[in-house]
């Protein structure tokens, strides 16, 4: 999640230093955004104890499944055949994996060290479950890679890199110059 808000505010300040602004554009079923990521915070917020992992996992995949459908239908738009391939690699190895993104134990330890960790059960409130990588289905596409910085660690996949590409190359398309003269389209 980290990963995509960067690349979105990295977008918006590409535009903003261009001497932009976000135009309006019609896309296609909107709402299967608002849905997706609603039900994303809902099931990855809720406590531990109010739901179990398999209600978590279902919400999870269907959630990916309502991006990817988004993307799907808006394909024709700049950008989003990156957001079709790193939702599509996402939901492929989340769907292969119980429904939860795989991340090994080191990578775990990094992100959190200090917290105990148990093979084959959910990190923490995340979309993760901690799975060795010999045991792990399409484990290249697992959430493998790591950035730590002053503020934040945080692990992400190859489909996040995607997505995040995806997001800023689609708000690129979003912003126009001020000089530009062209017809605005709201959403």
């Amino acid at each position: 999640m980290e990963l995509l808000l960067a690349a979105i505010l990295a977008g918006l300040l590409v535009v903003f230093f261009k001497g932009g602004r976000l135009k309006g554009i019609k896309l296609q079923a909107v709402w299967l955004v608002f849905c997706g990521t609603l039900l994303q915070l809902l099931v990855l917020n809720l406590p531990p104890t109010s739901m179990p992992d398999y209600f978590v996992a279902i919400g999870l995949v269907t959630s990916q499944l309502l991006l990817l459908i988004f993307a799907g239908l808006n394909r024709g738009r700049p950008g989003f055949w990156l957001l079709i391939l790193g939702l599509g690699l996402n939901f492929l190895v989340i769907s292969l994996n119980g429904g939860f993104m795989p991340i090994s134990p080191e990578l775990a330890a990094k992100l959190s060290p200090g917290t105990a960790l148990e093979i084959g059960q959910r990190f923490g409130q995340s979309k993760d479950i901690v799975l060795p990588m010999p045991i792990t289905r399409l484990e290249w596409l697992s959430d493998r890679f790591f950035i730590a910085t002053g503020l934040t660690r945080i692990a992400f996949s190859l489909g996040d890199i995607f997505i995040a590409a995806g997001a800023f190359w689609v708000i690129q398309t979003l912003g126009t110059s001020k000089t530009q003269n062209s017809q605005e389209l709201i959403v």
